[in-house]
């Protein structure tokens, strides 16, 4: 028996857009980790990075732009999980 995932649906593709341009707009890490914090506390969908994910297999941006934006993601949470390992 063969599974899929349920697809994440973003209601237009405005909201995709909208998306896509806040992420943009991040220079650097640390905007987009204070992006992220903020997505996932008031938006009521999936986390960001499941979002990105979504935009990516939707081909709406570009692997490069996607990978940059996980990236930070994972490292931040990488980063957490060896501060919590330390102590």
């Amino acid at each position: 028996m063969t599974t899929t995932n349920k697809p994440i649906n973003i209601s237009s593709t405005n909201t995709n857009d909208a998306l896509i341009d806040q992420l943009r707009a991040c220079q650097n890490p640390e905007e987009i980790l204070k992006f992220e914090k903020w997505f996932n506390s008031n938006i009521e969908s999936d986390k960001l990075y499941k979002r990105i994910c979504e935009l990516l297999k939707n081909r709406s941006i570009s692997r490069a732009l996607g990978s940059k934006w996980l990236l930070t993601l994972i490292e931040d949470r990488e980063n957490t999980i060896t501060k919590l390992s330390v102590k």
